[in-house]
């Protein structure tokens, strides 16, 4: 094993560019594997599923030719998930039974105008009762991923600060909400700088530059996107007999808005990239493309669709064939004859339709999860891999070990909450 200082002294250059080194065939298998596992215990394997599907994908990354290494398990991810769920059925309980007391149940029937209204208070109560834990589930959800991440030996780590986090995010919330999301960049590069700045690899610390209004520039296609919708919707309420130009120009910005999302995501990351340091002299650069990435999702998901549709209905044709086969076996249904209710259905003849549309949705879910992750998600992540470069590496060999990050509750909040807990 070599040692930590010659780990780090072998970079060549001052320039690294970022692998990617997957391919189909095993992450459409294990695809396929997890995602069965996981439909039949009911969701219990999807934490398994999930460590093993990271794992590989980090193994994939390799910055410089050396791959990134992830050392999370399946039974961290579950003893956590079960911890945070029995911290929520704590807390939400208490929240209800104060909106009790108060007067604001949302267990009983509404009877008058009043206590719908008191339902409906209660429920946007509840909401912001659960903002602050699913903040707090996105900071330690990154911070147990990266305490599990590891390259040339190095291990990554975020600091303990969840709690800040959580204020900030629910005080920059009411600022955007208060300007009609007009701040939202701001909001959204304020809590990326806080998450930035307390991350580290090995000794050194990540640092993101830049003022937070240098994500405006990025979000010009989804004013644009805004404008091209209200206009029309403006007109069209103002004017009983509405152009139809305003139709088209209502249909045009249908469009551009989602296409101008994509846009700021993207943009935005090159943006954030290009301003973060790690230990005050090393940079990064990333220049994906948004419609390179438009392009991969269209097309991965039209691929995953068709071909898990083709296969799942051509395996229950085959048991449908099989069944009508044997000796008594059921008669081919005439589905238009169903669905226009002209035949109607026994008991051995609907349990029979009802087991051929479960095995068209199980079979389609499987494919689906499976080649998903191989026309998508793999596309994807190595588009943006092949984009990235790490400038000024020389500072590198300055960065030595750090302490490994031990979390009880892994990404338990996160999972339980379904926020930040993506591959």
């Amino acid at each position: 094993m070599h040692s930590l200082g010659v780990l780090m002294s072998d970079v060549s250059g001052d320039t690294m560019a970022v692998d990617y080194r997957g391919s189909p065939t095993p992450l459409l298998k294990l695809g396929l594997k997890t995602t069965f596992l996981t439909i039949i215990t009911l969701g219990i394997y999807r934490f398994w599923a999930r460590a093993r599907i990271r794992r590989y994908f980090w193994s994939a990354l390799a910055p410089g030719g050396d791959a990134l290494e992830y050392s999370g398990t399946g039974l961290e991810k579950f003893l956590g998930f079960l911890i945070a769920v029995a911290f929520l059925a704590f807390y939400l309980g208490l929240v209800q039974l104060g909106l009790f007391f108060a007067g604001l149940s949302m267990l009983s029937e509404a009877e008058t105008q009043a206590q719908a209204l008191a339902q409906i208070a209660g429920q946007y109560i509840t909401l912001v009762a659960v903002l602050p834990l699913i903040f707090y589930a996105q900071y330690r959800g990154r911070r147990y991923i990266l305490s599990r991440t590891r390259w040339r030996g190095l291990r990554f780590g975020v600091e303990k600060a969840a709690l800040g986090y959580v204020w900030r995010g629910m005080w920059y919330s009411l600022i955007t909400l208060v300007t009609l999301g007009l701040l939202l960049p701001r909001q959204l590069y304020l809590l990326e700088k806080y998450k930035v700045d307390r991350t580290w690899f090995g000794t050194g610390r990540f640092e993101q530059g830049g003022r937070w209004w240098v994500l405006y520039p990025a979000a010009k296609h989804v004013v644009i996107g805004l404008l091209l919708i209200l206009l029309p919707i403006v007109i069209l309420t103002l004017r009983p007999e509405p152009p139809v130009w305003a139709f088209v120009v209502l249909a045009l910005g249908a469009v551009w808005l989602p296409v101008g999302i994509v846009y700021y995501v993207v943009h935005s990351f090159r943006i954030l990239t290009g301003l973060k340091t790690l230990n005050g002299v090393i940079r990064f650069s990333s220049m994906p493309r948004t419609g390179k990435v438009i392009g991969l999702y269209l097309m991965g998901s039209i691929a995953a669709s068709m071909i898990a549709s083709i296969i799942a209905t051509l395996l229950m044709a085959v048991a449908g064939g099989v069944l009508a086969a044997m000796p008594g076996g059921a008669v081919p249904l005439d589905f238009e004859a169903m669905l226009s209710g002209e035949l109607p259905l026994d008991q051995a003849t609907g349990f029979i339709t009802l087991a051929g549309i479960a095995l068209f949705y199980l079979v389609f879910i499987v494919l689906f999860s499976a080649l998903a992750l191989v026309f998508i998600r793999q596309p994807l992540l190595a588009h943006y891999a092949m984009e990235t470069r790490i400038l000024n590496t020389s500072g590198l060999r300055n960065i030595t070990q750090r302490d490994r990050d031990e979390m009880v509750e892994a990404e338990g909040f996160a999972d339980a909450l379904d926020v930040g807990a993506g591959i």
